[in-house]
């Protein structure tokens, strides 16, 4: 088995992999890390969760400098990620240390334009980026190294434009690195124009199919959440992740299940950077074992332990089940992904069949409790109430 130093990693570097315990490279990493340190633009085939932050950072920590202005950029296409990223290049650089800083809105951007004046290494999503360029708060006339993390993700969340405008404000003469977990046209596309014979390196998926449990139930409209609850409190599973389709039942589903004694967190892109960093910082460290969250606010997390998948929404596009999936059976880890069918969610779950070889074998029904379901309250009446109270204030004006 190989091992970092023969991947010519540099010395400080290879301190800081070992404090963090990485015995030997993955699969991504054995890879694209010896074509990263020749300079190479490399596009590359990777998932979370596979190895790939390392392998990126491998390159920028031996050609950045300290001092010399921003001489590498992370884009990413979360907040998350964008801090995730961050905090793993700051471990990374432990030795060599660098000006390494995240950028990303919903915070203040004053702060940021501060720590922009000093720093080698930023880490930011496309429209925080493109608000600083307007502001003339970061300069990068001396990029040496563009990542384009989770590039999929990015142009399914329309940052296309944005993306292509940041490239064009960054240097010719530059590496050019790629990250995606699937290779689409519009991927193909924009390394066609932007990238200089671009090597292509791919892995296979990092889950264990193995050590996958795949299960599906059929069940009527008014019997799903009670389902879920039935198998949260039975199902002997560690972290927990719940996928649903919009932020409104993410919120939903997150709020009866506390009804239910169930302690789940809801995570979704309408909650302020504050509170989603909050309610990570207690999965990650077990306080709460179940994260009911949407595909925007999930993907890129790299979070460890995850044992249950469950997708009380089907999702609408095929591709985002194997994204959900890819949470649980990693590294050698068991893991089961549990699918939650009604009516609306047959069409969405017989493309998943159709357009992926997958094996997901049919659970009969448990005997069960109904669980309760909180509706909202007050939400009729309010707008009653001030049309009466603007209606009044009328009469009294008049």
């Amino acid at each position: 088995m190989i091992s970092f130093k023969e991947l010519g990693i540099s010395e400080p570097v290879l301190k800081s992999i070992n404090d963090e315990k990485f015995e030997s490279p993955s699969e991504i990493q054995e890879k694209s890390i010896p074509l990263i340190l020749a300079g190479k633009d490399v596009i590359a085939g990777s998932a979370t969760g596979s190895g790939k932050t390392l392998a990126f950072a491998a390159g920028i920590l031996q050609s950045s400098e300290r001092g010399k202005g921003i001489q590498a950029l992370v884009l990413t296409p979360t907040r998350e990620l964008a801090e995730q990223v961050a905090r793993a290049l700051k471990n990374f650089s432990k030795y060599r240390p660098l000006g390494i800083i995240a950028v990303y809105g919903g915070v203040g951007i004053n702060p940021q334009i501060q720590g922009l004046r000093t720093a080698d290494v930023v880490v930011g999503t496309p429209g925080r980026i493109l608000d600083h360029i307007a502001r003339n708060s970061i300069r990068l006339g001396k990029i040496k190294t563009l990542v384009l993390d989770e590039a999929d993700r990015m142009f399914d969340m329309g940052f296309k434009d944005d993306v292509e405008k940041i490239i064009r404000k960054c240097p010719q003469e530059r590496q050019t690195l790629l990250f995606s977990a699937t290779i689409s046209k519009d991927v193909v596309r924009l390394a066609r124009n932007h990238m200089k014979k671009p090597l292509q390196v791919s892995v296979e998926s990092y889950v264990d199919p193995k050590k996958l449990v795949q299960t599906y139930y059929d069940v009527g409209e008014d019997l799903k959440f009670s389902l879920l609850v039935h198998l949260l409190k039975h199902e002997n599973s560690k972290l927990v992740m719940v996928f649903c389709n919009t932020k409104r039942n993410t919120d939903k589903v997150a709020k009866n299940l506390r009804f239910a004694d169930i302690d789940a967190m809801a995570i979704h892109g309408g909650l302020p950077q504050g509170k989603r960093n909050n309610v990570m910082d207690r999965f990650h460290s077990g306080q709460s074992c179940v994260l009911v969250c949407t595909d925007v606010a999930a993907r890129g997390l790299d979070i460890h332990g995850v044992s249950h998948v469950y997708n009380y929404d089907i999702p609408r596009e095929s591709k985002q089940y194997i994204h959900r999936i890819g949470r649980t059976a990693r590294a050698g880890a068991e893991g089961k992904a549990i699918n939650i069918l009604a009516n609306k969610d047959y069409d969405n779950f017989s493309a998943i069949l159709k357009e992926y070889d997958v094996e997901i074998m049919e659970e009969s029904m448990p005997i069960m409790e109904k669980a309760a379901i909180r509706k909202p309250q007050g939400r009729t009446n309010k707008p009653i109430v001030r049309r009466v109270q603007r209606n009044n204030r009328r009469r009294r004006l008049y």
